[in-house]
């Protein structure tokens, strides 16, 4: 089965992190027939060199999308997969790192399940080196779990999921939220019947470090959530109940100092390693 791979880089990534992010995709036991990169705006130079200099290792896999104007991660993808030639495009952030049999992996799922829409993974969370992992964020794996999870959490990890075009697009597509536009389509494609399954293992290396945390609390994160589940209840796909529990979970977030969102996510929200 061919597959694309659909990444968006932009002026402020780092090129060493973009560098490794590339690679490990590129280098994956079942390669991928293109890789699609949007250019959400001017990037840098180094950034920029980063992908001739890949590109001319591993010719004709690279297509390069560049956007006048920074738009944001939804709309870019959005550009990014009327390009895709396949319908199955695994999804990987600049900051990310595959490990090397994560498309194969989850290409055997799409080959027993013809039905299947939608394949992601838990991920490991590291600061620094990859070594260095920290904790992990697992997601159920069954349709029906993803399905009531969903309910109240994002039952997937964005940088890992692998899907069908042409469900995505079905549904509308990636919003023009400039946060948490994965949450809306997640909500959006298992409201309109779409199959999924995490696998159990954790096939991607996620970034993590202080500022994860302060880019988590901020107001207009806290707003778009909490607007993105009011939506879902109105559609049906949630209760009142689960709107509550988001909306005040979201507003501690905000509220609390840092220190102690990092209690919540270390005690209830995540998997420590020790």
């Amino acid at each position: 089965m061919k597959y694309s791979v659909l990444m968006t880089v932009y002026k402020n990534d780092n090129p060493k992190y973009f560098r490794k992010s590339i690679m490990s995709m590129i280098t994956q036991t079942k390669t991928p027939d293109e890789m699609i990169i949007v250019k959400d705006g001017p990037i840098s130079g180094e950034l920029q060199n980063t992908i001739n200099v890949i590109d001319k290792k591993f010719p004709n896999i690279i297509i390069q999308v560049q956007l006048k104007k920074n738009v944001g991660l939804g709309l870019a993808l959005n550009e990014g997969l009327k390009v895709c030639r396949n319908d199955l495009v695994a999804r990987m952030d600049a900051d990310d790192i595959s490990i090397n049999t994560r498309c194969e992996f989850q290409l055997k799922e799409f080959e027993m399940d013809n039905n299947l829409d939608i394949v992601g993974c838990s991920v490991d969370e590291f600061i620094d080196d990859e070594k260095n992992i920290i904790s992990s964020r697992i997601v159920p794996i069954s349709n029906e779990d993803i399905h009531k999870f969903a309910k109240q959490r994002d039952p997937f990890n964005h940088p890992t999921v692998m899907y069908r075009k042409s469900k995505v697009l079905g549904c509308g597509g990636y919003s023009d939220l400039r946060k948490n536009q994965d949450t809306d389509l997640w909500i959006k494609m298992l409201s309109n019947g779409c199959k999924a399954k995490n696998l159990k293992e954790s096939l991607v290396l996620f970034r993590f470090d202080e500022n994860t945390y302060k880019r988590r609390k901020n107001w207009m994160n806290t707003k778009l959530l909490i607007k993105i589940r009011y939506n879902a209840f109105k559609i049906g796909f949630s209760s009142i109940g689960d709107l509550l529990k988001v909306s005040i979970i979201q507003l501690a977030i905000y509220i609390l100092p840092i220190k102690f969102q990092k209690i919540i996510y270390g005690r209830f929200l995540r998997q420590r390693n020790t």
